[in-house]
């Protein structure tokens, strides 16, 4: 009797995108994955520690599922915020964490969990302008106080050290003189959106899913 092959179906890489604000760069990586440009990857789940975030709505407009897991009310109900989180993550069959702006560090479960799979995407050239504090336009004006000729941004590892986790990619931006803290973060900001997509692409094959693939 002949045995039929048995195939092995590739499972897509499953995201969770967490985001505390506008979420641009959740939307230049939902962009990068309708286009072609970040293949093999679906965003399963977009996550948000503020319940007003202008992310979320985008993200529920394009039929994205949302989820808000607020701090005050961890705390209120008694609760572990990273318990919470992990929990979500682990129902969802999440592979991957993506930081797209969240401003929460990462202490416990969530990190013991996701270790070499959390990743998050910075305003500078790290190790420059990294490190607790440094965030969101606090970094350009250090950048422009200290008269620097260039910065750029940074995708790297997380880890329990705020922005010391290994380097998976960088992109330089030059500072121009007539550059404001506006303008800046602006240029730097469209960096991102393609420097994250560019080393996630490359990164996330390395990357072993936390499900089984179905045969």
């Amino acid at each position: 009797m002949m045995m039929m092959p048995t195939f092995v179906h590739a499972k897509k890489k499953t995201l969770a995108v967490l985001i505390s604000g506008g979420g641009s760069n959740l939307k230049a990586l939902y962009n990068a994955i309708e286009n072609g440009l970040l293949t093999d990857t679906e965003i399963s789940l977009v996550v948000s520690d503020k319940a007003n975030a202008k992310g979320l709505e985008w993200a529920f407009s394009q039929g994205l599922k949302t989820l808000v897991v607020s701090p005050a009310m961890c705390k209120q109900l008694e609760v572990d915020f990273e318990a919470v989180l992990l929990n979500a993550l682990e129902e969802h069959a999440i592979d991957v964490v993506v930081l797209a702006g969240f401003l929460r560090i990462f202490k416990g479960d969530v990190l013991t969990a996701y270790e070499g799979s959390i990743v998050n995407i910075h305003p500078s050239l790290l190790p420059a302008y990294g490190g607790k504090g440094m965030y969101g336009n606090h970094v350009h004006e250090a950048v422009l106080a200290n008269q620097e000729s260039h910065t750029g941004c940074t995708v790297h590892l997380v880890t329990a050290n705020v922005d010391e986790g290994d380097v998976l990619g960088q992109t330089q931006v030059p500072v121009l003189p007539t550059d404001t803290t506006e303008t800046l973060a602006q240029r730097v900001l469209e960096q991102e959106h393609q420097l994250y997509a560019q080393v996630l692409q490359r990164w996330l094959p390395t990357i072993a899913p936390k499900v089984p693939s179905f045969v």
